[in-house]
């Protein structure tokens, strides 16, 4: 849990170690990332919905979080260029190419946003 993609994030954003996020998610519930943000209660006080809670705080969404983990965003992945699920979400390339492909994405709306309010 602390060592996959929302794990790396997770790290980031949290300032936890990998063990400290993979400690929690093993005291909160079974499964993967999907899971736990299925099972996600704020307030639960539970250490892992912390970590969520400060992920979505950073401006992430439970969407955005359930498909990190796999790539599977289908948004970015048009934006991308691709009609499915083509990345591999244990490839060190595939995760930096989705990765840009979001931030620019994001980047490019945000850009069309202060157009429109300018």
């Amino acid at each position: 849990m602390g060592l996959c993609n929302c794990g790396h994030l997770a790290q980031e954003l949290t300032n936890y170690t990998q063990g400290e996020i993979h400690h929690y998610a093993l005291r909160a519930r079974e499964g993967d990332w999907a899971d736990q943000v299925a099972a996600f209660c704020p307030q639960s006080k539970l250490p892992m919905d912390l970590v969520i809670t400060k992920m979505l705080e950073a401006g992430l969404t439970t969407d955005d979080l359930k498909h990190l983990e796999r790539l599977t965003d289908p948004e970015i992945l048009s934006y991308m260029g691709y009609g499915e699920a083509v990345l591999q979400h244990n490839r060190k390339e595939d995760v930096l190419r989705y990765m840009m492909a979001w931030a620019n994405m994001l980047e490019e709306e945000l850009v069309k946003k202060e157009k429109l309010s300018a």
